[in-house]
């Protein structure tokens, strides 16, 4: 019998089990040839730097839920506002008790399973509620398991995968990365754009390098048609991610559902209006005031009435919220998702008075009175009545406004210069792309302050600073086909080229149409070869300046003139939003940039990293994050708004002897003697660009105007949101004069046409600095 060695070694797995070294040679792969050191066959050596450490071995027990809730409501609820239901309790319990073991409670193991789990919810832009039956939070205790060990987080192979999302934390010794949220550490740039959406995203608090001086590293440009769909969800009053596949030919549930959810976006946002809140002590009733600013009060609170509601409350005041539209006999009617009713604005006042445009596709409020058909002879085509259905009678409206809008740091959830808060708001969801403003805020902010701000001014001479690298240069109407169009175009460009060496604006945005007919359609002279032409004369011109050509980021917009969709346009309304100019007519000009980065290449010995951007219409762009968000539309917003905007009364002065329902004011005069100055007359072009920027921004929408009138891509009607505000938008608008004006912390600006209308050889357009977040209108002449 065969004696058994009692020092013999149980096996490893192959995996794991280290390759034997040669006795006589060095090199671990085997040569055929050792004259040559030439390998048998080209394998990959293992050399494992420690040894495999083996797993600790935990019991499981079985944890009841009721035990391990007072834990989850700390961490989930009160740290991270977030509400378990019984399902994710139960799910949480389960894992945590298979993998935690008895140690869940005394080694402090379930408080940071539960803490990674709750941050990861977050960075996924979860909901308020965390569900356990969905697939959300099964996927992230799936991650979670490969990476643990003993009932302790460790470093895993999975995390250092190349399109992993790293997570750096401090909080215990052994996280030290994750790939379950979306705070990066150091995301390398070949990645980056599988995983935040951001070509250049690079964040550590190391020392500085050359090429981290460039703010175009940080720059994104956001396609309309690439930009995540988000929809509201009123039950957890949270955005959701719509997941299913967009089309240009969506079924026709989705035209309801584009209105739907503007609704509820703009109803959720004046719920968290101080002014619609109701205050513990109330002494009246608030009704719509004449006043020279927002819809706002300090002693009253607004109550919204459901349209359902006015059924058997004849001659009652209430505030509506709807969308105003036309009916088929023609009338003015409100509707909302209750049902919809008639519409009496004939003694009805703007508010605040002649400061905005109200027409049919605009969510608005209504401040009146219902009254019933208490004849029972009004029409209504279809027949469709009561709850859900048209009411019976009209809604005489005597105030009508739009909603007030919210500032982009109340949205966001942010006190101010992006430093987070504990608040509401929806800081965790990413609307670009880009990852949110919780994930990524602080850490931008910190980046733009620490390394892009402009060097103080030397007080020791007195010559001027340089000009600003963080320099948007916006120029629009850009018709090629008009000669005094590229002479302007070159005066522009030359006075950008002579500024000193980095110095150069770093972004030029140039918006259509690129021609002033519809050359597709035929209209005027030409076709698609005369189009081309017209490019290739840019190229031309660009060509002339390759310093700014091999430093700067060029952004073309398209307009309702260009290809393909003026083909059947003819230059008319095209829906929105709409693709970019295709790359056939444009390939001279990618040409033109390749080869000035090739000269800098070979000037200075560091290839040039310019770039041309043919993009939609909208589009974003994104400078360091969330940090600053730039709106660039195309679109004659002001004369549609023109032509279709509902006509109400004129304006009177108020008569105190007539007005009973009025306050008395009781408070002393400020002055024994009555001003006899009358207010300052306004500019008309000034007061055009404030009802323009109001009625916009008040309603959250580009384009808030009927199907008909402004057609839009149902699917991707979610790219002319503007909610949250953004930092900055462009409005290039040919009918509208040229302005830069801020409301409500957006900063608003029109660059007209780039050639001054009424102005004989002078070049007008805008320059944005992103450090002042403000712009100004700038012109020369050539």
């Amino acid at each position: 019998m065969a004696r058994l060695n009692p020092t013999t070694k149980s096996k490893a797995p192959p995996l794991f089990r280290p390759p034997a070294t040669p006795a006589t040679n060095s090199n671990p792969i085997p040569s055929s040839s050792p004259a040559f050191a030439t390998p048998v066959h080209p394998i990959r050596p293992f050399n494992p730097t420690t040894a495999p450490v083996p797993k600790a071995s935990i019991l499981p027990i079985l944890l009841p839920p009721p035990t391990l809730r007072p834990l989850a409501f700390r961490t989930f609820t009160k740290k991270h506002s977030l509400t378990l239901t019984s399902s994710a309790l139960q799910v949480l319990a389960t894992f945590i008790g298979k993998h935690c073991g008895t140690g869940w409670r005394e080694e402090g193991l379930a408080e940071r399973v539960l803490e990674e789990v709750a941050k990861s919810w977050k960075n996924r832009s979860g909901g308020v509620i965390v569900e356990g039956e969905g697939t959300e939070l099964k996927e992230i205790l799936k991650a979670l398991e490969g990476n643990m060990s003993g009932g302790r987080i460790v470093v895993g192979r999975e995390l250092s995968r190349q399109n992993s999302l790293v997570l750096g934390s401090s909080q215990y010794g052994e996280v030290n990365h994750t790939r379950l949220g979306l705070r990066p550490g150091n995301i390398p740039r070949e990645d980056s754009q599988s995983s935040l959406g951001m070509s250049t995203l690079e964040v550590n608090d190391e020392e500085d390098e050359d090429g981290l001086m460039d703010p175009r590293r940080w720059l994104k440009v956001i396609d309309a048609f690439e930009q995540p769909r988000l929809v509201y969800n009123v039950a957890k009053k949270h955005f959701d991610r719509d997941t299913s596949k967009p089309s240009l030919f969506p079924p026709a549930s989705h035209k309801t559902l584009l209105f739907q959810n503007r609704y509820n976006v703009i109803h959720q946002r004046l719920l968290r209006n101080e002014s619609f809140q109701t205050p513990t002590f109330q002494d009246g009733k608030a009704s719509l005031q004449r006043s020279t600013s927002t819809i706002t009060t300090q002693q009253h609170s607004y109550k919204l009435t459901p349209i359902a509601n006015l059924l058997g409350r004849n001659r009652s005041s209430h505030m509506l919220l709807g969308l105003l539209s036309i009916t088929p006999t023609g009338t003015l009617a409100i509707n909302e998702l209750t049902g919809s009713i008639a519409l009496d604005l004939t003694h009805a006042t703007s508010i605040p008075e002649d400061s905005a445009w109200f027409a049919p596709g605009m969510m608005v409020l209504v401040d009146g009175t219902y009254e019933e058909d208490e004849t029972g002879t009004s029409s209504r085509l279809g027949g469709n009545g009561g709850v859900g259905g048209t009411i019976s009678g009209k809604f005489v409206g005597f105030f009508i406004g739009h909603p007030p809008p919210e500032r982009r740091h109340v949205t966001l959830g942010t006190a101010g210069e992006g430093d987070t808060t504990a608040g509401g708001g929806f800081g965790w969801v990413d609307f670009l792309g880009v990852g949110s403003s919780r994930a990524l805020g602080n850490k931008m902010q910190r980046l733009e302050q620490k390394l892009h701000r402009p060097p103080p001014p030397d007080t020791d001479t007195d010559d001027p600073p340089p000009p600003s690298r963080g320099r948007v240069v916006i120029l629009g109407d850009v018709h090629l086909d008009i000669p005094q169009t590229l002479q302007a175009l070159k005066k522009v460009l030359s006075l950008y080229s002579s500024e000193p060496e980095g110095c150069t604006p770093m972004t030029f945005i140039l918006l259509g149409s690129f021609v002033s007919h519809a050359v597709l359609a035929r209209g005027g002279s030409g076709g698609s070869i005369e189009y081309k032409e017209y490019f290739d004369s840019l190229a031309a011109v660009l060509s002339e300046y390759p310093t700014l050509l091999s430093t700067a980021t060029f952004i073309f917009i398209p307009g309702p003139n260009d290809a393909w969709v003026s083909a059947f346009s003819s230059g008319s309304t095209v829906p929105l939003p709409r693709k970019p100019v295709p790359e056939m007519f444009t390939s001279r000009i990618k040409r033109a940039f390749a080869n000035a980065n090739t000269e800098m290449e070979k000037e200075n010995g560091k290839r040039g990293d310019g770039e041309a951007i043919w993009t939609s219409n909208p589009a974003r762009v994104s400078l360091f994050g969330m940090s600053c968000e730039l709106v660039v539309f195309r679109d004659d917003v002001s004369g549609r708004l023109r032509r279709t905007a509902v006509t109400l009364k004129s304006s009177q002065k108020s008569n105190p002897e007539n007005d009973e329902d009025e306050d008395i004011d009781m408070s002393p005069p400020p002055s024994s003697i009555p001003s006899s100055t009358p207010p300052p007359e306004i500019d008309p072009d000034i007061h055009t660009a404030r009802r323009l920027t109001r009625t916009l921004l008040d309603q959250g929408h580009l384009s808030p105007f009927p199907l008909n009138i402004a057609p839009q891509h149902w699917d991707f009607s979610n790219a002319l949101s503007i909610y949250p505000l953004p930092t900055a938008i462009v409005l290039c608008d040919v009918d509208s004069p040229a302005f830069c004006l801020t409301y409500e912390g957006c900063h608003v600006m029109n660059p007209a046409s780039v050639v001054a209308k009424g102005r004989r050889g002078v070049a007008r357009w805008i320059e944005y600095d992103v450090w002042g977040r403000a712009g100004k209108v700038r012109e020369v002449g050539f």
